[in-house]
Parts: C-alpha cells; sequence; structure tokens
C-alpha cells in the first residue's frame, strides 16, 4: 500500500505540473512564433541553499548499551545531512578512548576500561565519564556557536541527574533547542545481535581478549549500567522514545519545525533485514541518440535487459517477497514489464526536468544555451533548468519517497540516473558535490543492504552492450565519486 503522504505528494506533484503547464501555455506570445513562455525565458538560474543559520539543536541520547543508540544516531545524521543541515555527532565513547589512547601514547599508560570502570560504585571511573560527558557537550555546543545545525550528543545519559544537568547547560545558552532521543529495547534477538557487533567489530576495549571474554565483559558492563538505570519520565523535557528500534514510539513536547521533523522520520524506521536494489531503466532510444529526458521507448538492447532482469534479480533475491517501484516514464515501465512482482508507479520517481532543454543533446544545449551549459558545468547540484529541476528540486521531491523507503523491506527501483543518485547519495552518506557525479551505469543492479553502521553495496551487470551516458566532472577524465566503506564503525572518531 502507498504511504499516505507519499500518495498525497504524488497527486500534488501531478496537479502543480499541469498547472505549470497552463500556464506556460497562457503565457507564450502568439503574435511571435517561437517566443519561449514567460516563465522560462532567461537564463537558468542556481537554487540557493536553505538558509538553516538560525536552526540550533542538542539531540541528546539515552539508553542502555547494545539498544541501537548509535543506529539511530547514525541513520538521524544521515538524513539531516542529505537534507543539508550541518550535523555533528559527538560520541562520548570516542572521546573516552581517544584520551586513553594519547595517554598511552604519550605517558605510557594504558587505562583500564573493563566492566568496573563504569560501575557506580567506582567513584573515579564515575567522576570520568561525567567530565567526559560535559566536555562533549562543551565541545557540541561551540560547534553549535560556530555556525553547526544539530549536534548529536551520543551517550547513555541514563539517569534523571544526568539529563538535568544536560537541560540545565543547554538553557544558558540562547536559541539552542534540547530534544533527547531514547532507545528502549527488550527484545532479546536484537540486544544479542548488537553484542555480537560489538565484540566482534574491532573495539579497542576489547583488545587482546578472546571473543567470550570480551562479550562476558560488555554484558557485565551493561549490567552496571542497568543497575543506576532511569527511563525519561520527567514531564517537561522534549523527548522521542523508540522501543525496540521502531516498533513502538512516544513523543512528548515535541516543539518546533526541526524537533517535528525528526520525529516523523523516527517514526518510519525499523531494523528488519532488507535489502534496496536500483536499476535504471534499460537503453532507451534517447540514450541511443544522446538525447536527455523525454518519454522514449526501449531500445533493442533495453528490450533485452528487460527479458534479462527477471533472471537476475531471481538468482539475487531467492524467494523473498519483493516490490518493484517504477517512475511513470514508459521506458521504466517497460523495464519492469516481465518481472513477477508487484509493481507500484511513482510519479515522484520521474527522472530530472530538464524544462526547455528536454530532448536535446547536450552539443545542441551547449549551441542554443550556452550560458546555461556553463553554468551548470559549474555547479550542477545546484544549477536549475529553464522551467526545470536542479538536482537540489529533486532531493526535497525525494524526502516523501525516503521516508517510504525507511518503512519498506525489500524494494526494488527502477528509474532514472539523477534519481538515483539522490537515492544513492543518501543511502551512502554522500555530500552534495560528489552526487551529481556518482556513476550508475544502464543494465546494471546495485544491492544496498542497510547495517548498524552505514550501508554495504554490491553491483551485479548484465552483460548486456549500452551507451555510457555518464558525464565525469569538467576537468577531469575519471568519475568524480569513489565509493567508500561506510559500515566499519569509527571507534575514536577519526573519519569526522
Amino acid at each position: 500500500m502507498r504511504g499516505g503522504r507519499l500518495k498525497e505528494f504524488d497527486e500534488a506533484a501531478s496537479a502543480s505540473k499541469r498547472a505549470a503547464e497552463l500556464s506556460r501555455r497562457a503565457s507564450r506570445d502568439t503574435t511571435r512564433p517561437g517566443t519561449p513562455p514567460q516563465s522560462v525565458m532567461g537564463i537558468g538560474k542556481k537554487v540557493e541553499k536553505p538558509d538553516y543559520s538560525e536552526a540550533k539543536l542538542v539531540v541528546a541520547m539515552v539508553g542502555l548499551p547494545a539498544r541501537g543508540k548509535s543506529y539511530l544516531s547514525n541513520k538521524l545524521t544521515r538524513y539531516l545531512r542529505w537534507l543539508e543541515y550541518d550535523v555533528q555527532v559527538f560520541n562520548v565513547g570516542q572521546l573516552r578512548r581517544k584520551k586513553a589512547r594519547m595517554k598511552q601514547l604519550q605517558m605510557g599508560i594504558k587505562e583500564d576500561h573493563s566492566a568496573i570502570y563504569f560501575s557506580s560504585n567506582n567513584e573515579e571511573g564515575q567522576k570520568a565519564r561525567d567530565n567526559l560527558s560535559e566536555e562533549s557537550l562543551s565541545n557540541l555546543i561551540s560547534w553549535l556557536r560556530a555556525g553547526g545545525n544539530i549536534g548529536i550528543h551520543d551517550a547513555t545519559n541514563s539517569t534523571r541527574d544526568r539529563r538535568s544537568k544536560i537541560a540545565a547547560r543547554v538553557a544558558q545558552e540562547p536559541g539552542i533547542e534540547l530534544i533527547f532521543l531514547e532507545s528502549l529495547c527488550d527484545d532479546p534477538e536484537v540486544i544479542a545481535a548488537n553484542v555480537a557487533l560489538k565484540v566482534t567489530s574491532g573495539d579497542p576495549d576489547y583488545k587482546g581478549m578472546s571473543r567470550e571474554e570480551a562479550k562476558q565483559d560488555f554484558i557485565n558492563r551493561i549490567r552496571q549500567y542497568e543497575t543506576v538505570y532511569e527511563t525519561i519520565t520527567e514531564p517537561h523535557l522534549s523527548y522521542v522514545q523508540i522501543y525496540n528500534v521502531g516498533r513502538q514510539v512516544t513523543v512528548s513536547q515535541i516543539r518546533g519545525y526541526m524537533q517535528s521533523r525528526i520525529a516523523f522520520y523516527l517514526l518510519n524506521l525499523h531494523l528488519k533485514p532488507r535489502a534496496i536494489y536500483l536499476s535504471r531503466h534499460g537503453e532507451s532510444m534517447f540514450n541511443v541518440q544522446g538525447k536527455i529526458g523525454g518519454d522514449s521507448d526501449l531500445s533493442p538492447r533495453g528490450k533485452k535487459y528487460a527479458k534479462a532482469l527477471p533472471g537476475l534479480i531471481h538468482d539475487i533475491v531467492g524467494n523473498d517477497k519483493l516490490t518493484v517501484w517504477t517512475s511513470t516514464l514508459r521506458r521504466t515501465i517497460q523495464t519492469a514489464e516481465y518481472l513477477p512482482y508487484e509493481k507500484l508507479d511513482w510519479k515522484s520517481l520521474d527522472e530530472l526536468d530538464a524544462g526547455v532543454c528536454d530532448g536535446m543533446t547536450y552539443e545542441e544545449i551547449e549551441a542554443k544555451y550556452p550560458e546555461d551549459f556553463a553554468s551548470r558545468d559549474e555547479d550542477k547540484f545546484n544549477y536549475r533548468y529553464r522551467g526545470g529541476e536542479s538536482y537540489r528540486d529533486v532531493v526535497v521531491r525525494l524526502e516523501p519517497i525516503i521516508m517510504e523507503l525507511e518503512r519498506q523491506e525489500n524494494i526494488l527501483i527502477i528509474c532514472h540516473q539523477a534519481i538515483l543518485r539522490c537515492l544513492y547519495a543518501y543511502f551512502l552518506n554522500l555530500n552534495q558535490s560528489e552526487l551529481p557525479y556518482i556513476k550508475i551505469p544502464l543494465h546494471t543492479v546495485i544491492k544496498l543492504t542497510p547495517k548498524a553502521y552505514g550501508t554495504d553495496e554490491e553491483r551485479y551487470t548484465v552483460p548486456i552492450g549500452a551507451v555510457d551516458t555518464h558525464r565525469p566532472k569538467p576537468g577531469t577524465h575519471t568519475p568524480h565519486f569513489t565509493k567508500k566503506n561506510t559500515t566499519i564503525r569509527d571507534y575514536y572518531g577519526d573519519a569526522d
């Protein structure tokens, strides 16, 4: 079933497009044949980044170890950065490990961060942890003052006293808001999986320990926190509580646009194993002719890809349930024709609108609109075609798709190069300068598997020839984007 918000967006987009077309027709000067509609006269323009300078928010995580706090903070960070907020995670565990590493390198002293360090009866350890939490929050606030938008304080923050101190500290800062995000989990399978991930992913706290020793120490650490843990019940605090990573969500005292946006995103998350499959349509006649946009049919080679696709998808997916999403354009619907799965077409997945350049080759655009051609090469993400869209516009258009994708399980999306670049950038946490140059070849299926700390990627190419429509960044001879490993956990914060 379609998500309600996505369906409304599709209907609104269709109505808007119809109204725009009527407006363009009405605005033509019929006394001068060939005169472009007033709405697209003049050079295309660059779209400015939204002004988020006044947006200042502290998101303080709450929860026992192995309850998915870092998973939620990473997901939230990726989403907000995709929307172009300046977001930074301030992880107290990373700060602790970084300071311990420095102490060992400079003084030769190795600190003991086994379970006893986290005991509430360990006064020295408690004081050290309180100081680390305060230092991390102070660093976060300084970063917000310097221009950041959303700082995530990733720590247990597991007592009313700790949360009270955080609230009091943030209250001293005019214009900075605070929301707590608590992850509660009593699902033994989820907890066991998180514990296993912790002790097998290279955590320096357990360097030199066997896997079983590390597991037992981490379980003991959790028990230390459980003895003093207090769930959020403070009625004056703004908070979101997530139970078992999305099975149930409670919100309280949500204030303002930014907190509401965060809460709505978190309502759509789940932790069920799934994969997102991305494929461009088969090669189209416009691809062969070097034209952009349009609504052309598949080429003979594109039709071969459509017939080969069901076998490849079955080899990858097996008997798992799968839903196919396409755009409303012929080339994507034709590509999905032979797939034996439920299919849904979304107006939201239609290709970037090239406006007056729709159906033209790049050579024709350069000859007819040289200033537009140069402007787009200069800033491809922000450049908006006359009467059309920019990549930035497409990101905004795709936000409801992202929400719906987070709710779904296995999905195959068959659509277009610009659209898939935007979706790929979301899952791989890529920035706007990289996004327009991601290589998404024809006749290739990209499998994305969301994990706790990132997204795994596999590519499957069907051996059916197709034109190469990729245009590298001007001045380069190779694709601008190089794939990164996003699923390795950063234990020291060195990646920021």
